[in-house]
């Protein structure tokens, strides 16, 4: 696939057809997290490669950064080890490019900080994301008020610029966080960085069904789930499920003492996969067969 036929595939909305096709299959999605270049590039497009058919639905490719404040000691292990390698992100977004010679369907939204988009331009970035088959953009330092200046040119280039709400999200902010989100919402569902603790799920039922009144985009819940069990709970309350510290630290517990990839990474790593996509299908055939 050319460079310019995968951004267009990006601006026929790959997120849309995604939701679109989970909510046929009455089910929800999977959405998987791995730090691009993570531990080396080889290694980690192999990786991305082999998500989809491992049961992601979705995949978010962390952009490695120097200061990620957001993020817990495993996802900021996994961008300093990207960094030490050579990832940049202008590498980043070629290797979505690569990607997208044999997935042309597989959503792929890039996350991380405004520092690199910044440094690289707005516009020049959007549309080499675009370009190379990004469909969207999570970017945690930058707040509705303050994204104006990425709006424009994501707009015009197709890729859904997809914001966050927390517990901490009140009912008078949520349209603000709303007004320009596209693709679907990120729910964090605890309130700190991400691995270090899970959410109850009664808590993350009720903050959904709050959050419903207001949104009619896809949520999608993420931070502090790591087992497939969690998953198939999470699976019966929101559209989607979002896995990251756990895969990333499976990766970190298959490096050979070098810190390089060990035997055995890549499929533990897509074995894990395979459990959390296990447990939304499970969570999601329960909660159809309740509703029947």
């Amino acid at each position: 696939m050319s460079a310019s036929s995968a951004g267009a595939g990006a601006r026929e909305g790959r997120i849309a057809a995604r939701f679109a096709e989970l909510k046929r299959q009455r089910r929800g999605g999977l959405v998987t997290f791995l730090t691009a270049g993570d531990p080396d590039g080889e290694t980690s497009l192999r990786l991305l490669r082999r998500l989809p058919a491992s049961g992601a639905d979705l995949i978010e490719l962390g952009v490695p950064f120097s200061d990620p404040m957001a993020d817990g000691p495993a996802i900021q292990a996994a961008s300093l080890r990207a960094l030490k390698a050579g990832q940049t992100l202008r590498r980043t977004l070629a290797m979505v490019a690569a990607f997208r010679r044999d997935d042309a369907a597989t959503p792929v939204v890039l996350m991380g900080y405004y520092n690199p988009i910044y440094v690289y331009g707005g516009e020049a970035f959007c549309r080499d994301a675009a370009a190379a088959g990004v469909d969207g953009l999570i970017v945690v330092d930058l707040p509705p008020e303050e994204a104006e200046e990425l709006l424009a040119p994501a707009r015009a280039h197709g890729l859904d610029l997809i914001f966050l709400a927390a517990p901490t999200t009140s009912d008078d902010r949520l349209p603000a966080v709303l007004r320009h989100a596209r693709g679907f919402l990120y729910y964090v569902s605890i309130t700190g960085i991400t691995g270090t603790a899970s959410a109850a799920e009664a808590d993350v039922a009720a903050a959904i069904t709050r959050i419903r009144r207001h949104c009619t985009l896809p949520i999608a819940v993420g931070f502090g789930i790591r087992t497939a069990a969690q998953a198939k709970a999470m699976a019966g309350i929101a559209d989607a499920t979002v896995v990251g510290s756990a895969l990333v630290s499976t990766i970190a517990a298959h490096l050979d003492a070098g810190g390089g990839a060990g035997p055995g990474l890549v499929d533990a790593v897509t074995g894990l996969v395979e459990d959390l996509a296990r447990g939304v299908r499970e969570g999601s055939a329960t909660v159809t067969e309740m509703r029947r």
